[in-house]
This record gives structure tokens, sequence and C-alpha cells, in this order.
């Protein structure tokens, strides 16, 4: 977790942590945090006050920048706050703080359930040796998952969604400078995040959602390229990165189809060169999956629009696919869940709980399933002769090896 927040601890490194901190100045103020964690490494020390709010309480910009006043006057390098507030990445902030307060000291975040799915990581995966360790992880693990802790998902879409989605139906346009807009793209962020860690936990491994690196070092410019986005194709687009998968995971949410798509996209093996043969390899490893809802979508070479069947009639050996594009075979493919999920696409909870249900499901399907074709490796061929010293040598010994036989 300290990693994340751009703190290298090795072994050596001395991890100190205190509570109910009364600090030397600005102490008098009232706003006082929560916490105070010193890393020392060496004849380095780093250190960040930390503040935590439970249940529905959100941070507030005048109490988050009130305690980077207090690290800028007590020399602490960092603030991190605790919520139900959901970032992409802890250096993305969920309070918009003026750029003279960042230069006072480094603003960081954690949600809860980020808490929650770092410990139950280090527990499935058994990373933590040290018996006592483990029983208070477990003890602490199991207390933020009683729901009197107060920690909570990401549970609903604000309420400005409704109308957007409403709007959409009846063919009107969304605005990308409009408040609303931008209060679902943030929505839509928070929600990928709390994605990402309910298949963390499920997989016992880190899932992310892809940001590129720009966006990774600059927020706003990736809050305001996902508002263009959206208003541009009126769908709520992402993928989530999961290692070792063969592909993102891909996922579309439709506002005027009112739909829900995930998708895996693969390239096509090129050492098979008929369709039939393409098309058999990915069936094949679709063998366990239920065909309900699942389509494949066949890319072709050139300008040739994209095919798509669902999944239960290619399993029919007797369909014929490609007929129509002779002397052409698939370069990529792509499987497809979708959910028409109608009316509940525009209720605040529902759409959340449909998503939270569709990806999981997907990837049960077909991400843990499919694998990516990998050309296979060249092998050594015999030396041909290239020169005219090495056809006369070759002659030779021909002609010797049959004098030699009579």
């Amino acid at each position: 977790m300290l990693a994340s927040v751009g703190q290298k601890v090795g072994t050596r490194a001395k991890i100190e942590t205190y509570t109910e901190v009364v600090l030397k100045k600005g102490g008098e103020k009232k706003h006082r945090p929560d916490g105070l964690i010193v890393v020392r490494t060496g004849g380095r020390t780093w250190s960040a006050l930390v503040e935590a709010k439970v249940g529905n309480s959100d941070l507030t910009p005048e109490q988050v920048e009130s305690y980077l006043e207090l690290a800028r006057l007590n020399g602490i390098d960092a603030l991190i706050t605790l919520s139900n507030q959901f970032t992409s990445l802890p250096t993305h902030h969920p309070i918009a703080l003026s750029s003279a307060s960042r230069k006072k000291a480094e603003a960081y975040h954690w949600s809860w359930k980020y808490v929650v799915t770092q410990a139950s990581l280090l527990i499935s995966n058994e990373q933590v040796s040290d018996a006592d360790q483990r029983i208070i992880l477990n003890e602490m693990n199991r207390f933020l998952t009683h729901p009197s802790a107060g920690v909570k998902s990401f549970d609903q879409m604000p309420a400005a969604w409704s109308e957007l989605v409403a709007r959409v139906q009846a063919g009107g346009k969304i605005s990308a400078s409009a408040s609303e807009t931008k209060e679902v793209i943030g929505a839509w962020h928070q929600e990928l995040r709390d994605l990402s860690l309910i298949l963390s936990r499920q997989l016992s491994i880190d899932v992310d959602t892809y940001i590129s690196r720009a966006h990774a070092s600059d927020p706003a410019a990736r809050l305001k390229a996902s508002i263009g986005d959206f208003a541009a194709n009126e769908s709520l687009d992402a993928s989530l990165i999961v290692p070792d998968a063969a592909a993102p995971i891909d996922i579309c949410c439709d506002l005027k189809k009112r739909t829900i798509s995930v998708a895996m996209r693969l390239k096509a093996p090129a050492d098979r060169k008929s369709t039939k043969a393409r098309v058999s390899w990915i069936v094949r490893q679709l063998g366990k999956a239920d065909a309900a809802n699942l389509h494949l979508r066949l890319h072709w070479p050139g300008r040739s629009a994209h095919t798509q069947y669902p999944l239960g009639v290619l399993r029919d050996e007797n369909t014929v696919v490609g007929a129509d594009r002779v002397g052409l075979v698939p370069h990529s493919f792509e499987i497809i869940l979708v959910r028409d999920i109608g009316g509940r696409f525009g209720q605040r909870k529902n759409f959340i709980s449909e998503l939270e249900s569709a990806v999981p499901q997907f990837y049960e399907q077909v991400g843990q399933h499919v694998r990516g074709w990998v050309a296979p490796a060249p092998r050594i061929k015999e030396a041909a002769p290239s020169t005219i010293e090495d056809i006369e040598d070759l002659a030779e010994s021909i002609a010797e090896h049959r004098d030699a036989l009579g």
C-alpha cells in the first residue's frame, strides 16, 4: 500500500504509526488528523498525515486543504485520506484541490474497499508468514467487512444518470459541458475502480482499469477525455486488465440500446488457413461456456465489415461461416456477452448491480478459459548449398559414395 503512494519499503525500513496526533504547529485549529505514518529508511524519513471517513461521511475540500496546510507547517510530506469514495489511482484524489494546496504536500487517497482488497489478497495468497500478524490481519479484515464498520461499495449512479439515459432514449444529446455529464463520468470512474477491486478479490490477484500513461499522471485530462467520448459515443467504455488473461476485458454500456456488453478480442491463429479451422479453434475453447447471450464477432481483412454469430449457432458443425467472403479468412475474433436490461439500465442501483454481475459472469464463462494464439517456434532447416564451391563439393561427395557402392 505504501508503494502505491511512491514509497518503497524494504526489510530495513522502519514504519511507525500514531493515532490521536497533536501537532506542534497549527494544532489549535478545529481540524485534527486521525493519524500519522512515519517511514524511516537509512538516513531518509518520509511522513504522512492520515484522515479517515466511514459510512456516508465524505471528505470536504475545506478539511483536506486544512490538513495539507498542517502538513506544510509541520514539515510532513503527504496526506493520505480514506473514505468510501473511489479513485482510479491513489494519486487521483476525489476532492478537487487547488494548485496552491497541492504544493503544500502530496495528497493521496485510499478507498476502504482498497484496504479490504489488499488485506484479502495477503490472506488468500498466504503472503503473511508471521502467525500473530496473520491473526491480526484476519481480525481486521473481519471487522472491516462487517456491516457495522461502515465500509461500503459503490452501489449507485448519481441522480443525473436516470435523466441522461431518458434524454438519449428520447433522441436528445449529451452535453460535454453540462455539470451532470461530469458528475456521471466521475461516478463511472468510481464504479470502474470498485469493479476492479471486486474482481481482484474474486481472483486473488490485482485487477486494474486500463489508464493511459498520460491520464495516469493527469486525472483532469482523463476526466475531460472521458466526458468527450461519452458525449460523442453515447456510451460508457472501459477496459480491465487481468494479469495473464488472453486479452483485456472490454466493457461498453450503450445508453441508446440500453445494453451492457463485455468482450475480449483475440488474434486468429495464423497457422490455420481456412475460416472453418479458425472458427473451430475459438469455438472449442468456449466448450464450457453457456451459449446464452454469447456471440462471436469475426473481423475480416481490408474494408470488409465484421460478421457476428450466436455461439450456439457456431457450435452446429453444419453452420457455414464466411461463404460470402471468398478468398478471405478472419484475422481476429471478439467474444461478446450482451445483456439487454431495458428499463433497469436507467435505474441508478440496478445499472450497477447488472454491471457487477455481467463482468464476473463473462470472466467465469469466457475469460478464464480462452488462450491467445502463439506462433510456433521456428524449426532449424538443413543447410542447402549456397555457393558454386558447395555444389561442386556435394557433387564430388555423391560421386565418391556411388563409386564406393560399386
